[in-house]
């Protein structure tokens, strides 16, 4: 692939999100169909998730009441 090729497809290679090497056009962002697939089973199973801190248990008798 020359420059020219990625100037006029709009998309820059990159890494891979999942093993680093450089991405392709047929299944950018990944470098091939196994790491895309592995993404999607890392979604299905719940694998990127964010923390949450619960605030259930505040003592409410510390905040004054209006």
């Amino acid at each position: 692939m020359t420059d020219t090729d990625e100037k006029s497809s709009g998309k820059r290679m990159r890494p891979c999100p999942i093993c680093s090497k450089l991405s392709t056009q047929e299944d950018y962002p990944f470098c091939s169909d196994r790491c895309a697939k592995i993404d999607l089973n890392r979604w299905f199973s719940e694998g990127y998730t964010i923390p949450v801190v619960e605030t259930d248990d505040i003592d409410e008798s510390n905040f004054p009441e209006d």
